[in-house]
């Protein structure tokens, strides 16, 4: 119910904080007025004695304790004064004689020098009574203040913490929350009526795109389709040349990779993968595969395809995305390659593709897996790499580049990093 770092925790805290030090505050000042006025008391106390014992022509000190009373004079010479206050001069003091604390008052009256003390002993217990007093108050006070500001905190929060949980317990396809239901018409109410007209718009977005999606699909796969029953016509009809079969042929993989694509882009829109998911992908004739499909790509050039085929793991991944990211990661390869080999590694645990190509700087490495970043020698449209990358986050794979500039580049797809 409370978490650590909740809105009530830390609303309940500030009360408690507020309340605690109020208290301290106050009982500091009550503290220091009740030790003013009870020196003020003592010194109209004094004042009083000494007024009342000057006017007698023999000076007779109190005997009522703890008040004492001195004389100096022409003719008392005052050795019964203690030392600690025969030689101060006039005015109110705190003083401590021979481990005693006293009050004294001096002052001089007809030509002589009265010194009155007061024995401070007793008003110190009193100090030290109300002291614990206010300690009391000040612990009083900061309880309740928390258990006060605990429950304005619910009280407050409430409204929010229904919101939250409302808005927490949504599933991707509801769109009517009834948001404005939960709350008054204050901060909150207007909170929840913001979300609800962003719900709506959210809603109106989504049904658009659903709508672009599905006309998309359409209108792409169908004129594919065409293309692809129109070319095994020509292959059936027509018999054409070995040079017309390899164009036919390469025009039948290029309308079949746009097939692929589509259908891979609109997986790549779900929120969730498909039960398909839940199939192994076996890696290494996948592999094979997409790389007999591009060989076409390095003919007539000094270019040797080699491929390292270590283990045939399987994975549980939607089989064309992982033929994208072979295809693209081999493409790119191939592309940038113009003598030297490319490089197909397959382990337990990673796909390694390295070229002897142009390689990218230090730069172009720093935004390769960029969305629609092309580099100073590249042919493509900065997409590939970013699909990649796309497609590993969606896995929980890792995807790392290491490349040197005319050395060739080392592209490692790590399947382990979950």
């Amino acid at each position: 119910m409370f978490r650590k770092s909740s809105l009530r925790i830390r609303v309940a805290l500030l009360f408690a904080l507020f309340g605690a030090g109020l208290s301290v505050l106050f009982s500091i000042v009550a503290f220091v007025i009740v030790q003013q006025i009870g020196h003020m008391l003592i010194d109209e106390v004094l004042r009083v004695e000494l007024d009342e014992y000057a006017n007698y022509s023999v000076f007779m000190p109190p005997s009522n304790m703890p008040v004492t009373g001195y004389i100096l004079s022409d003719t008392e010479l005052g050795g019964d004064i203690p030392a600690e206050i025969k030689t101060l001069p006039p005015g109110s003091y705190n003083v401590t004689v021979d481990k005693i604390d006293y009050r004294v008052l001096i002052a001089d009256r007809k030509g002589s020098r009265y010194f009155m003390t007061f024995a401070s002993e007793g008003e110190y217990l009193q100090e030290a009574k109300f002291l614990r007093y206010a300690v009391l108050f000040a612990l009083v006070m900061t309880f309740l203040s928390s258990t006060g500001g605990l429950w304005l905190a619910v009280r407050v929060t409430a409204p929010i913490t229904r919101l939250a949980e409302q808005v927490g317990q949504a599933e991707p396809g509801d769109t009517d929350l009834s948001l404005v239901n939960l709350t008054r018409k204050d901060e909150v109410g207007e909170l929840a009526r913001a979300f609800d007209r962003y719900l709506q718009r959210l809603k109106e977005f989504t049904t658009r795109e659903k709508y672009f999606t599905a006309d998309v699909s359409h209108e792409l796969r169908t004129p594919l389709a065409i293309m692809l029953g129109s070319i095994e016509v020509l292959e059936q009809v027509a018999k054409p040349t070995p040079k017309q079969q390899e164009l036919l042929t390469r025009m039948r993989r290029a309308a079949q990779d746009m097939i692929d694509l589509t259908s891979a882009l609109l997986l790549m829109a779900r929120e969730q993968p498909l039960a398909a998911d839940k199939l192994p992908c076996h890696v290494a004739e996948l592999v094979r595969a997409c790389v007999e499909k591009h060989l076409h790509l390095i003919e007539g050039r000094p270019v040797r395809m080699e491929m390292e085929l270590l283990a045939e793991p399987d994975l549980f991944v939607e089989r064309p995305l992982l033929e994208i990211l072979i295809s693209n990661l081999i493409r790119n390869a191939m592309f940038n390659t113009r003598s030297g080999f490319v490089l197909l590694r397959l382990e337990v645990d990673r796909l390694i593709v390295q070229d002897t190509g142009v390689g990218m700087s230090q730069e172009e490495l720093t935004h390769a897996l960029e969305r629609y970043y092309k580099g100073a020698t590249s042919a493509g449209s900065g997409v590939g790499l970013s699909l990649v990358k796309r497609i590993c986050e969606r896995y929980g794979w890792e995807i790392s580049l290491d490349s040197k500039q005319g050395q060739g580049t080392t592209a490692t797809i790590n399947f382990s990093v979950n």
